[in-house]
């Protein structure tokens, strides 16, 4: 960040040019407006946050324990929240990171209300989020440095310039609430042409990363459910390079790209990829097509699709639904396919969509693909959608099973129920699941460890526990005991929610606009000096 006193310098200069006519304007003013109006775009934001992304790859291609995380948000004041709370009880933003997810723009940010991760929400709405998203992040930048402005005057009034010097060292190494939002663009809502259109918006925006999957557009599942239908490796590839010219065409030529590839859970495709010849990659894509050998003509009957491929002559299982299925068990070749040819043209990191969160599962595929490419790293999402607590006591269950452990007093079926909370085995199926996101990023390339829907899930949680409480016998006492007390204990910014919406910031551009004549909000009797 620029430093406070040049800043000053600067704005100084620029009033000196301009004569008598600006005698009312306080350079010192002027330079702190413009310190916490750091990015006036949202293209400034994608091209520092790019850079920002590439040197954190760049650290963990060195050493994996320098992972990257996020959240995901649906709204501006909530990743606000975070990154205050990040700042707060851990110093530095360095290597968070907002996720920003497609599943949560449709059940949430639709003005058709709900929906299902499914693509129909308007494609409007996850530009809109980004934007949100950074004009809250900016507000944060600007609320926490009118802080220590008006710190830095009560400083100098009080004649401590010791003191003052100390804050204006705050001032000139302030750490930005402004962090990389991987965005999650689905599968392109619609051809390339449409990727390529949504893609600039979300880009002009601030999105320095775009994640697209490689499902068919217009029947789009969520990834942790059924009926998903994958598209030939030339469809994906054409949106992948329809990304990255928007990233090129908005000059912000370090834009990164991360393809989702969700065939090892995705049985169907809709289309057989055109071949040129044997081995190619359209071949290889058919070759995973379940079907019937074709020995004699008389198999064929009307309508019948005919495949040559893999040296045989097949008929392909065609569905009702005229889509066609790919064989059983062809789920991680599939994905290590993908995986390898996102990266051979043009993506940056990848995502596989997994059914459970297994270190060695992920691990098996990323060593597949790391044979070819030996610094591939995965964005991988630690889904609300899995049973985490069922899954990692499985996981021990059948890691102690196989050490010949006595497991008699366990039933592997009943492992969520509560009465196995206490036990060895649930302790030991915690640390696994605190320790699971540095484990992965060891062993099984993992750069970046998302949570996709977590401020969903914690909303939900916090309004139950209130309105017990609040419509039951606690009353008030529920909303004081279990939220304003909890805030003033915790030193959660948010007690103070007049600051928090800018009213004093409001305060003080009304001293810069009007002097003495200014009307503030923040006076005695405002009743936010309560919380002091």
């Amino acid at each position: 960040m620029a430093n406070y006193q040049e800043e000053i310098k600067a704005a100084e200069q620029v009033k000196e040019a301009h004569g008598q006519g600006w005698a009312a304007i306080t350079p010192e003013y002027v330079a702190r407006m413009r310190l916490q109006n750091r990015f006036k775009t949202g293209l400034d934001i994608a091209k520092y946050t790019a850079a920002i992304m590439r040197r954190d790859m760049a650290e963990y291609d060195a050493n994996p324990a320098n992972y990257t995380q996020s959240l995901g948000c649906w709204h501006g004041f909530i990743g606000q929240q975070k990154l205050i709370a990040v700042k707060k009880h851990h110093q530095t933003p360095n290597k968070r990171y907002l996720y920003l997810s497609g599943w949560m723009v449709a059940g949430m940010r639709s003005e058709f209300g709900p929906l299902p991760d499914q693509s129909m929400h308007e494609k409007t709405s996850v530009p809109a989020l980004i934007e949100e998203l950074y004009t809250f992040l900016k507000q944060a930048d600007a609320r926490e440095l009118d802080l220590l402005f008006t710190a830095l005057d009560e400083a100098r009034a009080a004649g401590d310039n010791a003191k003052a010097a100390e804050i204006q060292g705050k001032i000139d190494n302030f750490q930005t609430h402004v962090v990389p939002i991987i965005a999650d663009i689905d599968a392109g809502f619609g051809n390339a042409e449409a990727t390529y259109l949504l893609a600039k918006k979300m880009i002009e925006a601030g999105a320095c990363c775009i994640q697209i999957e490689n499902q068919v557009s217009d029947e789009k599942q969520c990834g942790h459910q059924d009926g998903k239908v994958t598209v030939p490796h030339v469809d994906f590839l054409a949106k992948i390079n329809a990304v990255r010219y928007a990233f090129l065409e908005l000059g912000v030529d370090d834009g990164v790209i991360v393809a989702r590839t969700d065939s090892l859970g995705a049985g169907l495709t809709k289309q057989i990829a055109f071949s040129a010849q044997p081995g190619d990659l359209g071949d290889q894509y058919n070759s995973f097509l379940d079907g019937e050998e074709i020995t004699d003509l008389s198999q064929i009957k009307a309508g019948d699709v005919i495949v040559n491929t893999n040296g045989k002559t097949i008929k392909p299982t065609r569905l009702p639904s005229n889509l066609f299925q790919f064989k059983k068990g062809t789920g991680v070749d599939r994905v290590v396919l993908d995986c390898i040819t996102s990266l051979q043209n043009g993506a940056d990191l990848l995502w596989i969509e997994t059914e459970k969160p297994h270190v060695g599962q992920i691990k098996e595929m990323i060593d597949r693909v790391r044979e070819v490419i030996p610094n591939a790293k995965l964005v991988y999402n630690n889904s609300p959608s899995f049973n985490w607590t069922l899954n990692f006591r499985q996981q021990v269950f059948d890691a102690w099973k196989d050490a010949g452990k006595d497991l008699s007093a366990y039933d592997r079926a009943k492992l969520m129920s509560a009465e196995y909370d206490d036990t060895e085995l649930a302790k030991e199926a915690d640390e696994r699941i605190r320790t699971f996101q540095r484990d992965a990023s060891a062993q099984a390339g993992i750069f970046h460890h998302l949570i996709t829907l977590p401020t969903y899930h914690t909303a939900a949680l916090s309004t139950d526990n209130l309105a017990k409480g609040y419509f039951g016998d606690e009353a008030m006492l529920a909303y004081v005991k279990g939220v304003q007390r909890q805030e003033i204990r915790q030193g959660i910014a948010t007690v103070k929610h007049q600051n928090m919406a800018g009213s004093d910031i409001g305060d003080n551009h009304k001293e810069y606009f009007a002097g003495e004549a200014a009307l503030k909000a923040g006076g005695k009797d405002n009743t936010m000096n309560q919380f002091h």
